[in-house]
C-alpha cells in the first residue's frame, strides 16, 4: 500500500483545518443521568470526608503557642511618674530610639523536634498590587546597581538620586523587629540559641537573590547604592559575621521579599537550635520570657505583632483550612446524594427508558 503523497496530506489538512473553524469536528457530550451522576457524588464524598479528617488531624498534631506582643511595656523607657512606657509610643515619638521589651510565657506541654520562631503582622497587605510589583529582580541578582525599574518608584532613588539596595515599597518596610528567647531558671535565665540560616526557601537563595561582584561594604559591592529610606543599617551590614547571609543573600531579607497572600500572615524568623543542653527532644515545659527590640511600627495600619513558636509535620505549619474545606465538600456532595437518590426512586425514569422514546411509548407526550 504506497504512502500519500505531499498534495494528498496537503487535502487531508486543509479539510481538517476547515472543519475545525467551522467547528463540525466529532465531538463527544456525556449525557447526565441518575445513574452517573449519583455515584459520582457519593464517590467524592467518600473520598473527601476522610481525606479531610486526615489532614485535620495532622494539622492539629502540630503544636504551637502563639505571643502578641504589640503592647509591648519598655525595660529602658518610663514616664514621669516612673511607669513603664509603651515601645509603640517610643518608636511612635521617635523611630531611631531604641525599645527594648519582655513578654513572659510559659510552655504547659513539651514541644517535639523540631521547633520553629515566626513572627505574626496583621492587617497587613502584602497582596496589594501595587505593593507586589514594588521590586526590582535584576538588582536583586546582583547584575545591576545604578539603575533599577520604575516598578520601584517612588523608593526607588534618594533625592541625590542614588540607587536605594534594595529598591521597592516591599523591601523598604522589611520587618526589623529582633526577638530572643530566654529560659528563666532558679540560677537566672539562660537565652536559648536561634539559628539564623535554613529558612527561607532553597530555590530563592539559589536563584533569585545574588550579591553583585565585590566586597560587600560601602565602597566595593554596594559603592553605588544607599540605605533604603526606613531601614536603620545598609545592606551589607544585615549580618557582617557570615559572608553567605549578607547582602542580596540574608535569609531574612529572602522571606520577607516573598508577599503574602493575606492580610494575617506569618513568616519564618528562626529556628531553635537542638543542639543546646536540655534542648536536644524539642522545647521542655517552663517558664520562658521573649525579649525584643521593638522597631517595627504597626500603629499606621492598625495591625499587631506576635512570636510564634510552632513544630511541623509532613504537610508544614498549623493550618485547618484545608482539612475543613474538603469534610465540607464532601459532606455537600454526600448530602447532595441522598437528595438527589431518594428524588430519582420515587419520580425518575429508567436511562434506557429515556433514551429509547418512540411515537409508542408512553413518554411521548
Amino acid at each position: 500500500m504506497s504512502a500519500p503523497t505531499s498534495e494528498q496530506s496537503k487535502v487531508k489538512h486543509s479539510k481538517f483545518k476547515q472543519k475545525f473553524k467551522q467547528q463540525r469536528l466529532p465531538a463527544w457530550q456525556p449525557i447526565l443521568t441518575a445513574d452517573t451522576v449519583l455515584p459520582a457524588f457519593f464517590l467524592i464524598g467518600l473520598l473527601f470526608v476522610p481525606l479531610g479528617a486526615a489532614l485535620l488531624f495532622f494539622s492539629r498534631s502540630v503544636q504551637e503557642l502563639q505571643l502578641d506582643y504589640t503592647e509591648c511595656l519598655s525595660i529602658n523607657h518610663t514616664l514621669a511618674n516612673g511607669d513603664a512606657r509603651l515601645c509603640r509610643d517610643v518608636i511612635k515619638d521617635n523611630p531611631a530610639e531604641l525599645c527594648i521589651c519582655r513578654e513572659n510565657f510559659t510552655v504547659h506541654e513539651s514541644f517535639e523536634k523540631n521547633v520553629y520562631l515566626y513572627y505574626g503582622l496583621d492587617n497587613f497587605y502584602q497582596n496589594h498590587r501595587r505593593y507586589v510589583k514594588s521590586r526590582d529582580d535584576k538588582q536583586l541578582l546582583g547584575r545591576d546597581d545604578t539603575t533599577v525599574s520604575n516598578d520601584c518608584n517612588p523608593f526607588a532613588t534618594d533625592s541625590e538620586g542614588r540607587v536605594y539596595a534594595p529598591c521597592g515599597a516591599i523591601a523598604n518596610s522589611m520587618f526589623n523587629d529582633t526577638l530572643r528567647l530566654f529560659e528563666v531558671q532558679e540560677s537566672g535565665s539562660t537565652e536559648l540559641n536561634l539559628l539564623k540560616t535554613g529558612i527561607a526557601w532553597p530555590s530563592d537563595r539559589k536563584i533569585k537573590f545574588n550579591n553583585p561582584p565585590g566586597p560587600l561594604n560601602a565602597s566595593g559591592a554596594f559603592k553605588n547604592n544607599v540605605k533604603p529610606l526606613y531601614w536603620t543599617k545598609n545592606v551589607y551590614d544585615l549580618d557582617p559575621d557570615d559572608p553567605n547571609n549578607n547582602g542580596y543573600k540574608n535569609e531574612d531579607l529572602i522571606v520577607w521579599m516573598r508577599s503574602a497572600a493575606f492580610p494575617t500572615f506569618r513568616k519564618l524568623y528562626r529556628r531553635i537550635d537542638h543542639n543546646m543542653t536540655g534542648f536536644k527532644f524539642g522545647l521542655h515545659i517552663g517558664t520562658y520570657y521573649l525579649e525584643v527590640e521593638y522597631r517595627y511600627p504597626v500603629d499606621s495600619f492598625g495591625g499587631k505583632k506576635r512570636m510564634i513558636l510552632s513544630t511541623t509535620s509532613f504537610l508544614g505549619g498549623k493550618n485547618n483550612f484545608l482539612g475543613i474545606a474538603y469534610i465540607t465538600v464532601g459532606c455537600i456532595c454526600l448530602l447532595l446524594g441522598i437528595i438527589f437518590l431518594i428524588i430519582h426512586i420515587k419520580f425518575g425514569k429508567r436511562a434506557v427508558d429515556q433514551l429509547n422514546i418512540n411515537q409508542n411509548t408512553p413518554y411521548s407526550d
